[in-house]
């Protein structure tokens, strides 16, 4: 508590200080929140025109004061924006009218500069500046280098200063929106059409999950914040759209963790007349693409472990994968119950299949580093999905994995209406009474007959961070979820 009291002393002599400095500022008759600033190029795209030995070359960048080195008369600062950073030489002998001004700026102050663009004597391109606008004063102090930008707490609060303050910062979400720009005309290419469904929803439905509730005034009602628009979308193969996707939000009233946060982005695409097998092979297609484009080759690391994402990915059966490493036969509830127990996990009231499930994360998934399908799941875990006709206890669903993780989740979707509606019923129980909600009109939809389809969801947010080493979900969000700061 004394060390956050003695910072935030600190910050207040700091800011109180610019202030004093504002105001001198204004008393030079410069208004410190400028307005726009014309011909302003990016930094990157100013040192890649540089031409050696051609000494009318100009230049005009505008961005952050990231680095100052003041040595009396000339002044060298680095200036970053979003393409990158640049050096700006001020000299007296060139600013003599802005000098005033110039010795005022500070480490974070927003500032055009334009001038002579050539080279110092150590080689760096620099732009000699003639003319310095102001655009923003910065009353903050920037984090200190090693100490301020390592708090990771204080990075997810401040992302603002986060993104300037750390470049890698900036190109993880920078390389998020290529990944998702890279999804979307991949799958365009494909003759998906992109589509938007309820956020809002009457029902939370396709996926068992808790939702966020929130009430409508006008109409006097309660909506939930969908976890998933799977049903929508499914509506949508009924009404003839045989190719769709929704890059979308999904929010889940649950807990936080490395790899949770209760708002998430996922992928999800539905293509009619297809299996889950379709969806295997549009999986593997979708992500190589990612990695081929986004990542410096086909092996990339991520936290301790570098995963290969050289095709063909590893395609294994869920009963198998469960033999190989608890040791035990998906057939003997006695042995997996027994081994669930060994393990801590209490499973006296649970299902059998929650306790294979539970056994299953607790001893498959962290072996599964380079990029698995784990196959064809207990049926019972799987209400949405067609069964294997050739053994009914198993359902035609896979789940990808890389490093550990689910990264997506397929189907052969369920496509009867009686079966489905049975299947609802099942899944409905226990739920508290208000929660306990049929999806009729998706049955009535069913009804009217849906195609054979194979459905698919991946979660963008894991995959940038498996693509980008980011270690935690926080890291891939640009405003993850957060307990409130302590005051």
């Amino acid at each position: 508590m004394g060390a956050d009291l003695a910072k935030a002393e600190d910050i207040g002599k700091f800011e109180r200080q610019r202030r004093a400095k504002l105001t001198s500022i204004r008393n030079l008759g410069i208004d410190p929140y400028g307005g726009k600033y014309d011909g302003a190029e990016p930094a990157e795209d100013v040192k890649r025109r540089f031409k050696d030995g051609d000494d009318t070359q100009r230049a005009a960048c505008a961005g952050r004061i990231v680095l100052a080195r003041d040595i009396g008369k000339l002044i060298f600062i680095t200036l970053r924006d979003g393409s990158g950073t640049i050096q700006i030489g001020l000299s007296k002998s060139r600013l003599a009218e802005q000098w005033s001004l110039v010795k005022l700026l500070e480490l974070g102050d927003i500032i055009g500069a334009a001038g002579e663009l050539g080279k110092t004597k150590t080689g760096e391109i620099t732009i000699w500046a003639d003319s310095v606008t102001l655009l923003s004063k910065s009353l903050l102090p920037p984090p200190e280098k090693f100490h301020g930008l390592s708090d990771v707490d204080l990075r997810y609060r401040q992302r603002y200063v986060d993104l300037w303050a750390n470049p890698e910062v900036m190109e993880r979400f920078k390389k998020r929106s290529a990944i998702i720009a890279t999804i979307r005309a991949f799958l365009q290419g494909r003759g998906f059409l992109e589509v938007e469904t309820p956020m809002m929803q009457q029902i939370p439905g396709g996926a068992a999950a808790k939702p966020f509730v929130t009430h409508h005034n006008s109409l006097d009602m309660d909506l939930f914040l969908r976890i998933a628009p799977e049903l929508f979308l499914k509506r949508l193969l009924v009404g003839g759209m045989e190719k769709v996707f929704e890059i979308n939000r999904n929010f889940r009233n649950e807990g936080l963790s490395r790899q949770h946060n209760p708002e998430f982005t996922m992928l999800e695409v539905y293509q009619a007349y297809a299996d889950y097998n379709v969806m295997m092979d549009l999986t593997e297609e979708i992500i190589s693409e990612c990695v081929q484009k986004h990542c410096a080759g086909r092996e990339v690391r991520f936290a301790d472990v570098t995963i290969n994402y050289r095709q063909p990915w590893r395609r294994a059966e869920y009963a198998d994968l469960l033999a190989e490493y608890s040791g035990c036969s998906i057939d003997d509830m006695g042995a997996i119950r027994e081994k669930a127990q060994e393990l801590g996990l209490d499973e006296r009231a649970m299902d059998d299949a929650v306790v294979i499930s539970k056994l299953f994360e607790a001893t498959v998934e962290d072996n599964l580093v380079d990029p698995t399908f784990v196959v064809d799941y207990p049926a019972e875990l799987c209400p949405l999905t067609r069964r294997k006709k050739d053994n009914p206890k198993y359902a035609e669903r896979f789940e990808l994995y890389i490093a550990g993780m689910e990264l997506a989740n397929a189907y052969t979707e369920l496509n009867d209406p009686a079966v489905q509606e049975e299947n609802f019923k099942i899944q409905l129980r226990g739920q508290e009474e208000s929660m306990a909600k049929m999806d009729v009109d998706f049955i009535t939809a069913l009804k009217y007959g849906m195609p054979p389809a194979g459905g698919l969801g991946i979660g963008i947010d894991r995959l940038v961070m498996v693509l980008t080493g980011a270690a935690s979900i926080r890291d891939a969000v640009l405003f993850p979820l957060l307990k409130p700061a302590k005051e």
